[in-house]
């Protein structure tokens, strides 16, 4: 591994604390949504928004990482996006209307969207190749934990206290990123940015942006039954098609195509698109499942999950010593492990208990943690230095959009399972089926509707099951599918200075 100096250590908590900072704060938002609802007045519609505009704000502003670090150099370029991405946190606890709400978390996606590729970028430039596996390592206990404890946060500073102090106790951690960046990094990179490329950015901004509108919104209004939209999944056919032609055509385009010719980084897209559809679906999942089904309150809901990062952590102590082994092996053997996971949670049913959901979410941990580091190691392994952070923009990006088009499919699967099963278990209670029903004739009668009422709960309860599980096998699916891309890594790697 080599020695590393204090001056990289310092860099590593940095990118730690910028990281978490980040993580923590986009993901608390979602626990109190419910608050937010009541003390802004606006309808369940409305305060999707919220959630909505912030992640389309990040997504089109994180390919303008890579010019911003040319043209500002990595200290100013984070420690900007630091303060603009605090005090826009701070400023959303202040707010008395939804339109204040709204405007805000698009300033915090805007700033905050250089934060995660630029905490890479600098870990990958500052360290020696031989130290990358431990050092991406180091910077996954960040880059996880912040997600899986921002709902734990939420959650427990809104019960407390108030949902504003979510966003107000975010200005002790701001401040600390703040120093840290101002005391561990430099300007590097400053004034080497070649002229923006306008015309290409405006395409990519616009199809990224309807992209992200159809995976978020698509689910609520019913997909392509929808003419919103089919509007966007137009406008982002589009747009992609336009921005392909103008990266093929133009002289100095947004991305530059050394980029994608680098065999290693084009197969790291392809299984970072996995990662991040893999990441946040069993966070997504498991909440209505365990509060609408089985009535679990928030905070218990919070803990059970956090459990996930528990499986982090397990996969830290051994996937830097695995990575140097053998990353392409490291990275099959997490795949693998998280479609076990998947394959255990479609095995649950509704007498699921806490610890099988302790269990099977540590698991799915463990083995997203086997597998991000060897993924991170032998994608950027043989790109040249110059190309890094504009690399981790388009991985970051790719990253985003995998969340929300897993997250998008997991729900249609939901819903399609839910209601065919519904229909399907209805149909089974009939006259003739009268000694299925018979222990609930006993226990409440014949009069009153109470059977049918049960039935009735019962019956919905166990088709939202079913959905559940179908998802779940999604899950299983999609890794097991993506683990021969491992294999696809170039095996002997130039080292890049």
């Amino acid at each position: 591994m080599g020695n590393i100096t204090a001056r990289q250590w310092l860099i590593l908590l940095c990118v730690q604390f910028t990281t978490i900072l980040f993580g923590l704060t986009a993901t608390s938002v979602t626990v109190i949504l419910p608050q937010l609802k009541g003390a802004l007045s606006a309808t369940q519609e409305q305060i999707s928004w919220v959630l909505t505009f912030n992640l389309v704000a990040t997504a089109i502003a994180t390919p303008l990482t890579g010019w911003l670090a040319a043209k500002l150099g990595w200290r100013t370029l984070m420690a900007c996006s630091v303060v603009g991405f605090t005090a826009a946190s701070m400023l959303c606890g202040l707010v008395q209307s939804l339109e204040a709400m709204l405007a805000l978390r698009v300033v915090q996606g805007a700033f905050g969207a250089p934060i995660f590729p630029m905490g890479q970028t600098i870990l990958l430039a500052s360290f020696t190749r031989s130290q990358h596996p431990f050092i991406i390592m180091m910077w996954g206990v960040g880059g996880v934990m912040g997600p899986i404890l921002g709902p734990t946060f939420g959650g427990l500073v809104a019960e407390y206290m108030s949902w504003r102090w979510t966003f107000f106790l975010i200005l002790p951690l701001g401040t600390i990123s703040l120093i840290a960046v101002l005391l561990a990094l430099t300007d590097r990179e400053k004034g080497t940015a070649r002229r923006f490329d306008y015309v290409g950015y405006a395409f990519i901004a616009i199809a990224i942006a309807a992209v992200q509108l159809v995976f978020d919104r698509g689910q609520r209004n019913d997909w392509f039954d929808s003419l919103e939209i089919v509007a966007e999944c137009v406008i982002a056919a589009l747009f992609a098609v336009m921005f392909a032609i103008h990266m093929a055509t133009a002289r100095a385009p947004l991305f530059d195509a050394a980029t994608f010719r680098d065999r290693n980084f084009s197969v790291g897209i392809g299984v970072a698109l996995i990662m991040g559809m893999l990441q946040y679906t069993p966070m997504v999942l498991f909440p209505p499942l365990l509060q609408e089904l089985l009535g679990y309150p928030d905070t218990a809901i919070g803990y059970l999950i956090a459990a996930r990062g528990l499986g982090n952590l397990a996969s830290f102590c051994v996937v830097a010593q695995l990575t140097r082994i053998n990353a392409r092996f490291c990275l099959f053997l997490g795949l693998a492990i998280q479609a076990f996971a998947g394959f255990q949670m479609a095995s649950l049913d509704i007498n699921l208990t806490a610890n099988d959901v302790m269990w099977t979410n540590i698991m799915h941990g463990f083995g997203f943690g086997l597998c991000y580091t060897p993924m991170a190691v032998l994608a950027f392994s043989t790109m040249p230095g110059p190309l890094l952070t504009q690399g981790n923009a388009i991985f970051a990006l790719v990253r985003m959009l995998g969340s929300s088009f897993f997250i998008s499919l997991t729900l249609v699967v939901f819903a399609h399972a839910n209601a065919e099963a519904h229909v399907n278990l209805a149909s089974g209670i009939t006259i003739f089926t009268q000694d299925l029903i018979a222990p609930w004739i006993n226990a409440f009668g014949r009069t009153g509707g109470q059977v049918e009422a049960r039935l009735t709960t019962e019956i919905q309860r166990q088709a939202a099951m079913i959905g559940y599980i179908n998802a779940f096998y999604l899950m299983t699916v999609v890794p097991l599918l993506t683990m021969p891309l491992a294999l696809l890594f170039a095996v002997h790697s130039r080292q890049r200075r």
